[in-house]
């Protein structure tokens, strides 16, 4: 298999999983706290296919595989009408906690098959290419799982952090604050992309959410590493 080819496969499998997850967490966590809003439109279906960006779950995330920059993407968000919450205010943060929490949680159930996987193939010898490409998209999928996580804990619309970061301020400052959401895309090409060109010190992602990713990623591999008996 062509070693483009291969890197983007592993990197796109893992991913399509990771978001679908996240964004179907939402959907169950809103149904369980009183909005049935996702589930009478169907998406609360693991079929990617409902859940999938083609630029922003697929291209996006590829061609910075491909650029050596870190991964990000994003899945059509699950719709969530925060007034037919139960409490909305408490419960729209549950919510947007949901979506982080079930990527931590994919990544530790990726790092038990993982070490499942290595204890099973170890001293086989050389790897077949199936066998390769298993285990990097299991490394892939614990990765992406707690980048994910991190990521979309950042305290700023549109992320998952700034529902939670609204919730938790006066009702009249949340209010202005949610405001913010209306220009999200604006935000996100700011930080992202804009800021890190011309400053690169103010790289958000390299400075605020990759040391986190590398400190839990390493527990996560290590707990793989216990269950491989290394």
């Amino acid at each position: 298999m062509n070693d483009t080819l291969f890197q983007v496969a592993a990197l796109i499998i893992p991913l399509i999983i990771a978001i679908v997850f996240h964004e179907v967490a939402h959907g169950w966590t809103a149904r369980a706290l009183g909005d049935n809003t996702a589930a009478n439109l169907g998406r609360l279906s693991l079929n990617p296919i409902k859940h999938v960006d083609p630029f922003g779950t697929i291209i996006l995330p590829g061609m910075l595989k491909l650029a050596g920059l870190p991964v990000f993407g994003w899945a059509k968000p699950v719709p969530v009408i925060k007034g037919r919450l139960r409490n909305p205010r408490r419960d729209m943060m549950i919510v947007a906690a949901a979506g982080p929490s079930s990527n931590l949680i994919m990544a530790l159930i990726g790092a038990v098959l993982l070490g499942l996987f290595m204890r099973v193939y170890a001293g086989q010898g050389e790897p077949s290419l199936a066998i390769g490409f298993l285990a990097a998209n299991l490394v892939n999928f614990i990765l992406l799982n707690v980048f994910l996580a991190l990521f979309n804990l950042l305290p700023i619309p549109p992320f998952d952090g700034g529902h939670i970061v609204e919730g938790l301020l006066p009702p009249q400052v949340a209010r202005k604050y949610a405001g913010l959401h209306n220009k999200a895309l604006l935000i996100m090409i700011l930080l992202l992309v804009v800021v890190p060109y011309l400053v690169p010190s103010l790289n958000i992602v390299s400075w605020l959410i990759l040391p986190p990713v590398q400190w839990l990623s390493e527990h996560y591999m290590a707990l793989a590493g216990l269950i491989a008996g290394r």
